[in-house]
């Protein structure tokens, strides 16, 4: 596995009737599946996230929805950013994660987390807790899921979830890709390099440099190579003719860039992300603001794969 260039789809408000909301969403899968991107995220959440919509608009279900995607693609791998734990059984979302492996040749990648939308748990009727439970949690789910995908059968009895002789069957590959996402210096990180294939860092820009050198103290820790653990960020992007810096909302000036060009933006992404030591860069557009734009995904791609080819 390697992400260097993931796509996030993280909201479906088009201006469009839902009959052309997932046709939408195919249409910019198969823009990525042909312009350098390697791999393609949904969110995995019930409600819209606040910052990006209000809760009541539309949200699909990430394991269909990705299932679906896997039918319309042939190249990019395919996952979360990320699983929330909390909404499914660990051995359910073993099930689902080997299920997507199989319907999509391979391409399946795990992303998981503990889950924080609390206002999904109040609603929905998952228990919220405090993160300390839900990391817990979290910690119990993978001692569960991680046996189960590579077609072990563990045995397991914790304070939260328990299995015997849980299997997942059919499964495609020995092992699927793993991702976390976060930048917690006490538990995050020591866990990605623990168990992880691929840490998404959730920092700012300016933070990144520092949150690499504490990823290698970790490996360094456990004897582990810092190479072999990938890591990305989660990048808005903004572009078109006329658009400057001012187009990023307040509050986003750490996480997203701006400019008249897909070539402008990708060189910012290098100078902020690359060159801090980050090695993959998973970006969003702002659909729910300007529409899904044919041809936009396919010219950032381009771009940002120049960039990486130097």
């Amino acid at each position: 596995m390697t992400i260097k260039l993931g796509l996030q789809i993280n909201n479906f408000s088009y201006g469009t009737d839902v009959a052309e909301l997932y046709p939408t969403v195919i249409a910019q899968a198969q823009e990525a599946d042909t312009s350098g991107f390697d791999s393609l995220f949904v969110m995995d959440h019930f409600y819209q996230l606040p910052g990006i919509g209000t809760p009541d608009q539309p949200m699909l279900e990430a394991y269909t929805a990705l299932g679906g995607l896997a039918t319309a693609t042939s190249t990019l791998q395919l996952g979360t950013l990320v699983t929330g734990n909390t909404y499914r059984n660990p051995t359910h979302l073993a099930k689902a994660v080997t299920t997507l492996d199989v319907m999509s040749q391979g391409r399946a990648i795990l992303g998981i987390g503990t889950g924080w939308f609390e206002l999904e748990h109040d609603q929905l009727g998952y228990e919220f807790g405090t993160f300390t439970d839900r990391f817990n949690k979290l910690d119990e789910a993978l001692q569960i899921i991680l046996p189960m995908i590579k077609g072990e059968r563990p045995t397991f009895a914790g304070k939260y979830y328990r299995t015997l002789e849980a299997m997942a069957n059919p499964r495609f590959r020995e092992h699927i890709p793993l991702l976390i996402g976060g930048s917690g210096e006490k538990k995050t990180i020591p866990l990605a390099t623990r168990h992880f294939d691929h840490l998404n860092v959730i920092a700012g820009f300016d933070e990144l440099a520092r949150k690499v050198d504490v990823i290698k103290q970790n490996c360094e820790k456990i004897d582990r190579d810092p190479a072999t653990l990938e890591t990305s960020m989660l990048i808005g992007v903004v572009f078109g003719d006329g658009v400057t810096a001012d187009a990023i909302p307040a509050g986003f000036e750490q996480n997203a860039v701006a400019g008249s060009s897909a070539e402008h933006v990708a060189e910012q992404i290098k100078t902020k992300v690359f060159d801090a030591g980050i090695t993959g860069a998973i970006v969003y557009i702002p659909t729910q603001v300007i529409g899904y734009q044919e041809g936009q995904i396919t010219a950032l791609g381009k771009a940002l794969q120049a960039v990486l080819d130097g």
